[in-house]
């Protein structure tokens, strides 16, 4: 009989592994790998297609694990900066074919496609993410990323955020820690406390050399129900906790996604961020994937 974390792994591959069925193309020429433990078996997918295809593509991690794991595989890695660097930035070319470029999304939105995980998914496809404290990483591929493509294994499926995952990450500059975290209690926070690990609780160290919170809040509302916002009450969507959130000085980034989408920022034209999954699977015990989106 298999066990619980045999049948976890099992459907999380096979989230993956249609994920990548569905929406990787030989084609692209930039794709984004995130940095949950459940996206090396997207690598694993893709690896298997050969050098043939992969040969001709570059692949941008969301931080020092998917680097890795990119590397391990036997794939290329580009790093965002190099990234930018290599597609360039021409917003006074008038009639030349870089502006057509731009026209095109392709410096705004340059990775074809950006696999990543999540800690939560609710029914509107926000999502909760900075568990492995690369939220800040992964928020920068998913807004130059065309779609972001979730997966995860289907405990990570809920209707709200903040049902089973108790926090909401936020990465903060090591000196200003403590002022985030009482600004964070101001706000309705039950006791977020700055992210520790190993047997001597050194505080976590993200890839940007800063420190995590983890800030407990409700249970949030869906962003359809902002008629029933009250933040007195505790009662917070996930665009409006994302935005207070980052206006408390220090702050880096806040692990929730919500608000649009690749393909809807394209659609719009404007410089917002698009970092929700346009589709995310769900793998289950018995084999099988859910989607959503």
């Amino acid at each position: 009989m298999a066990s619980s974390t045999s049948l976890i792994e099992s459907a999380k591959r096979a989230a993956c592994r249609q994920a990548v069925a569905d929406h990787f193309d030989p084609s692209f020429t930039y794709v984004g790998i995130g940095s949950g433990s459940t996206v090396a078996y997207v690598v694993e997918a893709i690896a298997e297609k050969g050098a043939s295809v992969t040969s001709k593509m570059k692949f941008v991690p969301t931080g020092s694990g998917s680097t890795a794991l990119i590397r391990n595989a036997g794939l290329s890695v580009l790093q965002v900066p190099d990234l930018l660097l290599e597609v360039g930035f021409h917003p006074d070319a008038e009639g030349t074919a870089a502006a057509a470029a731009a026209a095109a999304g392709e410096d705004h939105q340059p990775i074809d496609i950006y696999f990543d995980g999540a800690d939560e998914v609710d029914a509107e496809l926000n999502c909760i993410k900075g568990g492995g404290a690369c939220h800040f990483q992964e928020k920068l591929v998913s807004r130059l990323s065309k779609r972001f493509i979730c997966v995860a294994d289907s405990r990570k499926k809920v209707d709200r955020l903040l049902t089973s995952w108790a926090y909401v990450p936020v990465e903060v500059s090591p000196m200003g820690a403590e002022y985030v975290r009482r600004e964070l209690l101001r706000l309705g926070s039950k006791d977020p406390k700055i992210r520790t690990s190993g047997p001597t609780f050194i505080r976590t160290i993200t890839d940007n050399h800063n420190h995590i919170i983890d800030a407990p809040f409700p249970t949030l509302l869906l962003n359809g129900e902002a008629d029933k916002l009250d933040p007195a009450k505790g009662l917070w969507t996930p665009d409006a906790l994302l935005a207070r959130i980052k206006r408390i000085f220090g702050v880096l980034e806040v692990g929730i996604f919500s608000g649009l989408n690749g393909p809807q920022v394209a659609n719009l034209g404007t410089d917002v961020e698009g970092v929700k999954p346009v589709k995310a699977y769900f793998g289950t015990p018995d084999g099988q994937v859910e989607t959503l989106g």
